[in-house]
């Protein structure tokens, strides 16, 4: 087998769990053949080049063998090599991933959550404690 849709190769290779989730990506543009939009149906050969974007990462990759057949992850990992780039590129978007703030801790209304009812109920609990009253320290005197 010398060429292969790229659609059933990007199946085979376990970058989609089904084809049908290869030939959306394909759709909406995230995957390119040779620099070049590619199509569910257009063919994929060795030495071919495929670029695809999976969330916010950019893979590069250079086909290293055809399968039409979905096999274990390690067999599957044989069918391509990723570029330098891409690694590098891959690691630093981890790392990156690794170091960014927690999503919620930016929020700054909203209804809190259960820790920061409990912070408020605290507070709200010592405040009455320490209240004082006007008849009890005496304001102006007649």
């Amino acid at each position: 087998m010398e060429k292969l849709r790229i659609d059933k190769w990007l199946w085979a290779a376990r970058f989609y769990k089904t084809r049908s989730l290869a030939v959306e990506e394909i759709d909406k543009g995230r995957v390119r053949l040779n620099d070049q939009e590619a199509k569910p149906a257009r063919e994929v050969k060795v030495g071919d080049t495929v670029a695809l974007r999976q969330g916010q990462v950019l893979r590069m990759l250079v086909v290293r063998g055809i399968s039409s057949q979905r096999g274990a992850a390690p067999v599957a990992q044989q069918l391509y090599e990723e570029t330098a780039e891409s690694l590098k590129a891959r690691e630093q978007a981890a790392e990156q991933r690794r170091l960014a703030n927690d999503p919620a801790s930016s929020l700054e209304r909203g209804r809190p959550t259960k820790r920061d009812r409990r912070t408020l109920d605290k507070a709200q609990d010592k405040a009455w404690d320490q209240r004082w009253s006007a008849s009890v320290s005496g304001g102006k005197e007649r």
